[in-house]
């Protein structure tokens, strides 16, 4: 997704995982509004402030946010 794209959603899904042996990536699965899904790279804050279900907000030129 790119910077510039905005979008809102239900998180459907939680997973991160060591996908080059080194840095940990941490990725939420969205359930847009139209019904499509995409998966989302976030932050460690967003991470372990969010829950499946939970509402997020990406407005564009900013990061995804829970609403």
């Amino acid at each position: 997704m790119s910077d510039q794209s905005s979008w809102s959603g239900v998180v459907v899904k939680k997973s991160r995982g060591l996908l080059d042996g080194s840095n940990l990536y941490r990725r939420l699965t969205i359930r847009h509004d139209d019904g499509t899904e995409s998966k989302v790279r976030v932050g460690r804050a967003l991470w372990n402030q969010i829950d499946v279900g939970d509402r997020v907000l990406k407005e564009a030129g900013g990061d995804p946010h829970r609403t």
